[in-house]
């Protein structure tokens, strides 16, 4: 593209892109295609010639636009809400444009020099201590993997070299998580040739918590059976109702019988950096490796997890393999060495752009407020007699339901209300299940989110209810 057409619509796309965070409030916060209007409405091929990109740029406000749904939107209230900020784009931009390769130093020194020094302010942010290093991923499904695997390769069972099919000399290896965690651990298993009759899943109490006693009692039946624990992974912030684990009480269990620690605190490990949230976190400082998430309660644009681990040479020793033609002969750091991936992306960027932009104050204050609104929100429905909390709310979800008197079926009439709601494009909620009932998870997590958009949501649910009844 000539430079004059790419600054002309350069500029275009950066006005574009900021009157749509402006007018993000107006469009529907999931999208209202049907499936495969998209689809549909492309070429079935590629053009012969090339367009014009003022008429492809088009397309992005009649095709594609319809067809978002708005992560960023103040509404956006599933799953976990997730929020990019302005200057996170400007690094996405950036990294997109240099299009680094961090694999070696001398192909990535921005990159490779970069990443350490922005994780370590991250870590003492969240009050970690130094002995932690950061590696960062794309997402904590991957991160994790990394974990487990490192926690494979600290047992010493030759499986790097020798594989595992086909041995009669290994013992089943255990992995232990509450029935609360995320199901990226099962994946994890399943794609490290665990298999699922390997993971264990812990029992959780009346507030959905691992139950530290059957923990220990399922290590002491495993040891007894002849099998090996491999790691046991405790959350802080589980994704159906953002429960906290007893770290601490986890880490005196693996540390008796000498097995791996790894603590998932994707969702809320962001708030860690607020000093009245730290009581959560206890017993973080005795893990062997943590996963947290940037691209979900910091601010910065998809995708960016950090793994924080306590021997990086063992992590080392579990990914790294130099070819011949990425030899060198500078003594540095290569990232390559630190996972499945070669070539990575220059994701610490946006990340110093965010930490720089808002500053620990402005981080911590945006954090802390969204707390509070979900605090307030979980007040308005304990005081209503037409619905009720299913969970505590230690960060920023609630988990909730409508129970008016004269309903015969709960579960559906609250998944009827989520799906009203949903299609009508005013909000988004998401659910899960809690105790065997249907429960609407009400998240709140955008940057641009104020009181006004949860009073919102409440009057819409108390409308269904009361049109419903």
């Amino acid at each position: 593209m000539p430079k004059e057409d790419f600054r002309k619509f350069g500029h275009e796309i950066v006005d574009w892109i900021a009157d749509y965070f402006e007018r993000m409030e107006t469009l529907p916060v999931l999208s209202q295609n049907a499936p495969n209007d998209l689809k549909n409405a492309l070429p079935t091929s590629a053009p012969e010639q090339g367009e014009d990109f003022g008429a492809i740029f088009a397309d992005v406000e009649k095709l594609i636009l319809p067809a978002v749904t708005h992560w960023n939107h103040p509404n956006f209230h599933g799953l976990f809400s997730t929020s990019t900020s302005s200057v996170g784009v400007f690094g996405e931009m950036l990294s997109s444009a240099f299009d680094m390769k961090a694999m070696l130093w001398r192909t990535s020194p921005a990159s490779t020099e970069l990443e350490p020094v922005v994780l370590d302010w991250l870590r003492q942010m969240m009050n970690l201590p130094a002995d932690f290093s950061g590696i960062i991923y794309d997402t904590a499904s991957i991160s994790t993997l990394h974990a487990i695997a490192m926690a494979r390769e600290k047992l010493n069972l030759g499986i790097r070299e020798r594989g595992m099919s086909g041995r009669t000399d290994l013992p089943l290896l255990r992995v232990y998580c509450s029935e609360q965690t995320h199901s990226s651990i099962d994946k994890a298993v399943i794609l490290l040739g665990l298999g699922q009759k390997s993971l264990v899943k812990i029992p959780t109490n009346e507030r959905f918590e691992m139950d530290t006693e059957k923990l220990r009692e399922a290590i002491a039946d495993d040891l007894a059976a002849g099998h090996l624990p491999l790691c046991v992974i405790p959350t802080v912030g589980t994704t159906s109702s953002s429960s906290v684990d007893n770290v601490e009480r986890v880490a005196d269990i693996c540390e008796r019988n000498d097995i791996f620690l790894h603590v998932d605190t994707a969702y809320a490990g962001s708030a860690a950096i607020v000093p009245e949230f730290q009581h959560y976190f206890k017993g973080l400082e005795r893990a062997d490796s943590i996963v947290t998430n940037p691209h979900k309660w910091l601010f910065t644009p998809f995708d960016l997890s950090v793994l924080y681990v306590k021997d990086l040479d063992l992590l080392k020793r579990t990914f790294s393999l130099v070819a011949e033609y990425l030899k060198v002969t500078e003594t540095v750091t290569n990232q390559m060495d630190y996972g499945i991936q070669l070539g990575r992306r220059f994701r610490s960027l946006k990340l110093w752009f965010v930490m720089r932009y808002f500053g620990q104050e402005g981080l911590i204050e945006r954090i802390r407020e969204h707390c509070r609104l979900a605090r307030f929100f979980a007040s308005w429905v304990d005081n209503s007699e037409d619905f009720e909390m299913l969970a505590p709310v230690p960060f920023a979800l609630c988990c909730f339901r409508a129970c008016p008197q004269g309903v015969d079926d709960p579960d559906a009439f609250n998944e009827k209300i989520m799906n009203e709601i949903n299609a009508s494009g005013e909000a988004y909620l998401s659910h899960t299940k809690l105790d065997g009932k249907f429960t609407l998870r009400l998240s709140v997590g955008s940057i641009r989110v104020e009181e006004r958009h949860l009073r919102k949501v409440w009057d819409l649910l108390n409308e269904k209810v009361n049109a419903d009844l």
